[in-house]
């Protein structure tokens, strides 16, 4: 056993109403016989924290301990087996036609099919290659981009230029593609309109498992914005790794302001 992230359940603040349990999409939570939330079993757990997003009385936190590893494979034929097919298709670490391959070689699932996890050629780069020009040609190369749906466990995060943004820089900033995103893999959230429970927690697993080269946060110049950048400082802090940080300001006309 070695130590990882996995859910802790304060029965306490238990109020009973079983959120958390359709929002596990591995199934590692249940009810028991007093109507408390509990942890079906450790391995079905991937210490990602979906679960704290939505309950309401706090109950649920991310702790490190030692515990047995996720099994995505146990996960799979867990919900399967309770679930059904489709919901077993949602479980991390296992995708569409990927069953019965080896966790190692199984590629990450992301849920839904819109937020299956991809790699590819920035649209600029692809027009470069066809010796023409395109005028605002997108220079994303991944997808998901939203907190909420990537994986820290994602290859294309491995050794990345990072580009943590408020969700509103990219409509602000006309320039936010070849100025900001170009050669950055990206991640976006709204630090006032998202739920940010587990965020802090997601992010400092992304900055600890993938070796960043850089990192650049984008932030609008409304104080609410302020709340990304106290994420990605908390973020570096528990993840231990030394990695400054660039922040980028932006303004609401649509100019760069820091």
């Amino acid at each position: 056993m070695a130590k990882r992230k996995i859910i802790e359940i304060n029965r306490d603040l238990c109020d009973g109403c079983g959120l958390c349990t359709t929002a596990c999409a591995e199934g590692a939570l249940a009810l028991d016989g007093e109507n408390k939330a509990v942890l079906v079993k450790e391995i079905f757990c991937d210490g990602m924290g979906a679960c704290l997003d939505v309950c309401p009385t706090g109950a649920l936190k991310i702790v490190e301990r030692e515990s047995a590893g996720y099994d995505a494979r146990a996960a799979y034929k867990h919900v399967l087996k309770t679930r059904g097919k489709e919901a077993a298709a949602h479980v991390h670490g296992i995708a569409k036609g990927q069953e019965h391959r080896s966790e190692a070689a199984a590629p990450l699932a992301c849920g839904c099919p819109g937020s299956a996890a991809r790699e590819f050629k920035p649209a600029s780069e692809a027009a470069e290659r066809g010796g023409r020009s395109v005028s605002g040609a997108s220079e994303l190369s991944q997808w998901p981009i939203q907190l909420h749906l990537i994986s820290p466990l994602a290859p294309y995060f491995k050794g990345c230029d990072l580009l943590i943004a408020a969700d509103c820089t990219a409509f602000s900033l006309g320039s936010f593609h070849p100025d900001l995103l170009k050669g950055r893999k990206l991640v976006i959230a709204c630090p006032k309109l998202d739920e940010t429970r587990g965020y802090v927690e997601k992010l400092a697993e992304l900055i600890r498992l993938n070796d960043l080269k850089s990192l650049t946060v984008a932030v609008m110049t409304v104080p609410c914005c302020s709340g990304l950048v106290r994420m990605v400082e908390a973020a570096i802090a528990e993840s231990g790794v030394e990695i400054p940080f660039r922040k980028v300001v932006v303004g609401i006309d649509g100019k760069i302001a820091a």
